[in-house]
């Protein structure tokens, strides 16, 4: 007996050995990508307003770092409840989960208690601490009891349980996490004294020690500034369990993940890689399917003049037979228009942000700050000065909880003394606090109604352009997600016509695809603009200069500077001029794709892979 493999000929005598070497092989690839803890399997969900999932299906396997992206108000946080709990909704498909799978989750909207009194330490080892102490009390209780059998066995089961959490060494891995993100000096320190940031990494970490199978975060990065959200990279990183995280940030994005699910309009598609490898694959397959299109079109442009010409004819011919071929010629069309190439992945809608101005101002001073202090339990900043030109587009940058949001909310209110703005100028701001500015009992045609619209059918017309179409304008904004919010602030900003813009951290919550259009109407505004920001792209691609909160004080720094402060701590050296020439090239690809010049396109993407070798 013979068997022919790959060529190969083997016989019964060595055939035995093959299959071993076959077996370790598959053993080892079955190791390496790990065993899938949860299936989903053809679900279809839908809220009585929308339809979010239609059958669906995606794995997650043993040590995968999965980014879980998608457009804003797609259902990606709805999805992650459904898998936290399943008895919660009704859906329609299979969801496996493995038994032994157990989930951590940490919230896109936990708060921090305030009341508490224990320390970082204490909160992050609260489980080990807690278990530490019964085992304490027992031993205690052992030396005047004489129930010692029930003792004992409480005593072995609580051993037990804290060793099956990795208790033995729970101070030092504590310590450790803490050393990763360099934030060992607060280990002291009481968790209610901590920044927001600095409690969402907390968070994080207590979640990890927890040791979940499976370990979800809906948006741990937003409002992190960046020594936090590079804090918050090598806790991923460092993570050897699974991992699920709902994410817009490109940082994150292009550093972190090792496998991308991607959601839109209720499908989903699964991707083995980086992102950035992701989008490249997505770009290709982009041109491919365009210049299949345009061949698409043609050929029923030409059907379609065959039908015209067989109908003119039919007019003043009757006979069946004309009849006939017309009649195949219609339901051929109808083929042709039935497999038009649908790609819902590949060419997704960007909205039309663009920030026009009703009064554009020359080379002048807009905003004058001068000896500005502010403080609340303590002085966070003090005796800052700087002025703000009409055309001038900067980034505030300062670690959390350093002042950033009450200096821009004090320009905006125009009520300090030690704040002048020019009487020609017209302020429009968009608040971190997204219900300083929404109204969340409104509906969207309501909230904008109050900003000034005249009719239903204009804000309908004018919020067609941001996304928001068909029967989501009725729905109230407390019902939005955090990047539809976001969306509809950047709206009314953008329908204020101001000459400066006041932006506190515009790019939370939204999607990639967002933040891509922000940052051009970012690039194409004629007014000023002072941007709080934490997005390392947003404030490269967008900023003519930063002002850098340092000990209290305010400094102007270049933007060949920043970088160079930057490069030190969180990229290789000239990163950012990598990804800015990737953006480069792929906004010339875009261009070549609308001109349908698709051999340029293929040219242009073969220089853009080099790019992304780069990075």
């Amino acid at each position: 007996m013979k068997l022919i493999v790959n060529s190969v000929t083997l016989t019964t005598a060595n055939s035995n050995l093959y299959f071993e070497i076959i077996l370790i092989i598959v053993t080892i690839l079955a190791i390496k990508k790990g065993n899938t803890m949860i299936k989903v399997d053809n679900l279809s969900f839908s809220f009585p307003q929308k339809e979010l999932y239609k059958n669906i299906s995606f794995t997650l396997d043993e040590a995968q770092h999965c980014a879980f992206i998608g457009t804003s108000g797609n259902g990606k946080s709805t999805l992650i409840d459904i898998l936290m709990d399943p008895e919660k909704y009704l859906f329609e498909g299979k969801l496996e989960i493995d038994s032994t799978c157990k989930i951590g989750l940490v919230s896109q909207f936990s708060q921090l208690d305030k009341t508490k009194e224990t320390t970082v330490f204490e909160y992050i080892g609260e489980q080990f601490i807690k278990i530490q102490n019964e085992i304490t009390a027992i031993c205690t209780e052992m030396e005047t009891s004489s129930d010692i059998d029930s003792l004992l066995e409480k005593y072995q089961l609580a051993l037990d349980t804290f060793d099956s959490i990795g208790g033995e060494d729970f101070e030092s891995n504590i310590n450790k996490k803490l050393n990763l993100a360099n934030l060992i000096k607060l280990k002291d320190v009481r968790v209610s004294d901590l920044s927001g940031g600095e409690f969402k990494l907390i968070q994080v970490m207590k979640e990890m020690l927890s040791s979940p199978d499976l370990m979800i975060m809906d948006e741990p990065d937003v409002f992190l500034d960046f020594e936090n959200l590079n804090a918050l990279k090598n806790l991923i990183n460092s993570h050897k369990g699974m991992l699920l995280v709902v994410t817009h940030n490109r940082y994150l994005l292009n550093h972190c993940f090792n496998k991308i699910i991607h959601l839109e309009n209720t499908e989903i598609q699964e991707f083995d890689g980086r992102y950035i490898e992701y989008n490249f694959s997505l770009l290709q397959t982009k041109i491919e399917l365009q210049e299949l299109t345009v061949a698409e079109k043609e050929e029923i442009e030409r059907n379609e003049n065959i039908i015209n010409n067989l109908r003119a004819i039919a007019t003043y011919n009757s006979e069946a037979s004309r009849g006939r071929a017309l009649k195949a010629r219609v339901r051929f069309q109808e083929r042709l228009e039935a497999r038009r190439l649908k790609a819902p992945f590949v060419d997704i809608k960007q909205p039309n942000i663009s920030f026009g101005i009703d009064n554009e101002m020359e080379d002048t001073v807009v905003i004058n700050v001068n000896n500005y202090s502010v403080a609340f339990d303590e002085l966070l900043l003090d005796n800052v000065n700087f002025e703000i030109k009409s055309t001038d587009k900067v980034a505030i940058i300062g670690a959390n909880g350093t002042g950033k949001t009450t200096l821009l909310r004090d320009i905006f209110k125009n009520n300090h003394d030690s704040i002048e703005i020019n009487a020609d100028v017209k302020v429009a701001y968009l608040s971190q606090i997204q219900d300083e500015v929404l109204k969340d009992s409104n509906t969207i045609l309501e909230e904008f109604i109050d900003a000034g619209f005249k009719t239903y059918d204009e804000v309908r017309s004018y919020i067609s352009n941001y996304g928001f179409e068909g029967e989501i304008v009725n729905q109230k904004i407390e019902s939005l997600s955090g990047g539809e919010k976001n969306t509809l602030q950047l709206a009314k900003v953008s329908a204020s016509k101001a000459n400066v813009l006041l932006l506190d951290e515009p790019t939370s919550h939204l999607d990639t695809y967002t933040q891509i259009a922000l940052e051009k109407a970012i690039e194409d505004y004629k007014g000023a603009i002072i941007m709080i920001s934490h997005d390392f792209y947003s404030v490269v691609n967008g900023m003519d200069y930063v002002l850098i909160i340092d000990d209290k004080k305010i400094k102007k720094m270049n933007m060949k500077k920043f970088k160079q402060m930057i490069y030190a701590s969180h990229f290789d050296k000239n990163y950012l001029e990598a990804e800015q020439n990737k953006r480069s090239v792929e906004m010339k690809i875009e261009l070549a794709l609308k001109e349908t010049d698709f051999e340029t396109a293929k040219v242009l993407v073969d220089e853009l892979e080099e790019l992304i070798k780069l990075l």
